[in-house]
């Protein structure tokens, strides 16, 4: 009968041998695709883009007001945009997970585009292709670039006929442009978002089965790389003392192996956590909350559910003309603060504020704030202002967690460990709040948007070390500094490539000599 250590030594060689065979090259596909993936992820259309190529907002010709077009729309909206569509004003309002667009001078829904308006929409978003574009389909159900889409579907795909190949998806909901892709942005999604994050159409277009697959294969490759450090520290050998036909070695494998054998010492432990934090940003078995604020945190600093009364198509044309003497606004967004509604706009030709050198630390990361106006709904006469002021948000943040003592408020003016965007896209300064509840709660609030930017609690900041941390070696000494940071994640990167290419080669070879086997003779 075998002993223990033998039968612990066999499990343990053909666990990792068998997994390696059979995940090695998915492991090769994860480390290459994360490379690229550092610089380039799935296309998008940029909001500050849309933004600019957007009609100038014109609602003289706005004759409901926005409660009036929400009855008719049939629900309470959550989320309202007043914009253009053509030269036509329009409420677009979201709500159950989906749009509707109502126009504004006449109360008829939008929507119901036939080819030849879908076209024209393309047309006047990008007029320097107008001569080639043409429409390609109708599309009920998501392609490859649309999955993250279905709030605005059915969508129309119109290609552009240009030198990059641009496509463009106008929906149907919000009768506007939602999406863009090019070749080149199509080229780099295919090598490194699309087979990184497994976002293949007849896979991904099923939430359940393609979660429930992310999860199961990180967790036999976090069982792949721990069998694989625990056989090569015990097969390793300090004082060299394995004889081989090349003389003596620390390792027992020569050729492809020995490779493999020092690879997985140096790289097997960044191996198992980068794949043990992948399967973290699938948040297996919803182990924490999420960093959105509650919807009883939102109502609580919104003051209630959004008041329509004061939106009224004369109060809209006041606010507009307020902003338009700092800038040309070209859409209008809702928001509300303490049951006080306003209206927000944003220049997108507004200049990034100057002065801004290249970070080389988290704590000198500062935000791009886009040029942007706010204007009350109640009191439109009093002109509009960048932000709210800090006692309101303070107030706020008193309001949004009714009970909890307040252990610490402090405004920041650089990003912390927890609030951070490499692209400086997320605002400063913000009001960072810790309460002393049980979870443990952080809120940020903004004040550009009178709203809560991000919830962090316990278990949440346990997982931003976890899964970010581990991951992307999101560090608060090393994020900001590039391209150090670059540097030593395709490092990192390249090493665990090494380690799971020379796995899948030697995988390969063994399956040949087996099949081989297979084939010959009794």
């Amino acid at each position: 009968m075998s002993s223990p250590s033998i039968v612990c030594r066999r499990v343990l060689i053909y666990a990792h041998r068998w997994l390696g065979i059979a995940g090695g090259l998915l492991f090769v596909v994860w480390f290459a695709s994360g490379i690229v993936l550092m610089y380039a992820g799935m296309p998008a259309l940029d909001p500050r883009g849309r933004l600019a190529r957007a009609p100038a907002l014109d609602l003289s010709t706005a004759r409901l007001d926005v409660g009036e077009a929400a009855v008719r729309a049939g629900f309470a909206p959550a989320r309202i945009l007043v914009g253009m569509h053509g030269d036509r004003p329009v409420y677009r309002f979201a709500a159950g997970g989906g749009w509707t667009t109502i126009y504004a001078d006449s109360g008829e829904t939008a929507g119901g585009l036939g080819p030849g308006q879908a076209l024209e929409i393309a047309r006047r978003f990008a007029p320097e292709h107008a001569a080639t574009a043409r429409y390609d389909a109708r599309l009920t159900a998501p392609d490859q670039w649309t999955l993250q889409s279905g709030a605005f579907f059915p969508l129309h795909r119109v290609r552009l006929g240009d030198d990059a190949a641009t496509v463009l998806y106008i929906s149907d909901r919000t009768v506007e442009p939602v999406l863009e892709t090019t070749r080149r942005g199509r080229l780099w999604a295919w090598l490194g978002a699309v087979p990184h994050w497994l976002y293949f159409t007849p896979l991904r277009s099923r939430a359940a089965v393609w979660s429930d697959l992310v999860i199961g294969l990180s967790m036999l490759g976090c069982l792949l790389a721990l069998s694989g450090i625990v056989w090569g520290l015990w097969r390793v050998s300090v004082r060299a003392a394995y004889r081989l036909r090349d003389g003596s070695s620390h390792s027992p494998y020569a050729g492809l192996m020995r490779w493999h054998h020092y690879a997985g010492l140096v790289f097997g432990l960044f191996t198992f956590t980068w794949i043990f934090s992948g399967g973290l940003s699938m948040d297996p078995w919803s182990w924490h909350p999420g960093t959105d604020a509650t919807a009883a945190q939102r109502r609580a600093v919104s003051g209630g559910a959004l008041r329509l009364g004061p939106l009224t198509a004369d109060g809209l044309r006041a606010a507009a003309a307020a902003i338009r003497g700092a800038f040309p606004p070209k859409e209008l967004e809702v928001l509300q603060l303490a049951a006080e509604p306003y209206v927000r706009a944003v220049d997108p030709a507004g200049a990034p504020p100057e002065g801004l050198a290249l970070p080389t630390t988290l704590a000198t990361l500062r935000s791009q704030v886009p040029e942007q106006r706010l204007v009350s709904m109640l009191h439109p006469e009093r002109g509009a202002f960048v932000r709210f002021g800090d006692e309101r948000i303070e107030a706020a943040a008193a309001a949004a967690m009714p009970g909890a003592a307040i252990d610490e408020s402090a405004w920041l003016r650089a990003y912390d460990a927890y609030y951070y965007d490499r692209g400086r896209r997320r605002s400063l300064p913000v009001l960072r709040v810790r309460y002393g509840d049980p979870a443990g709660t952080w809120l940020y609030l903004d004040p550009y948007r009178g709203a809560i930017a991000r919830k962090e609690e316990r278990l949440t900041r346990l997982n931003r070390w976890l899964y970010r941390g581990l991951h992307g070696l999101d560090l608060p000494s090393l994020y900001a500094r590039r391209p150090l940071w670059d540097v030593i994640v395709i490092g990192l990167s390249l090493g665990g490539l090494l380690v799971s290419a020379s796995s899948a080669a030697q995988g390969w070879r063994r399956l040949r000599r087996h099949v081989r086997r297979l084939r010959r003779p009794s």
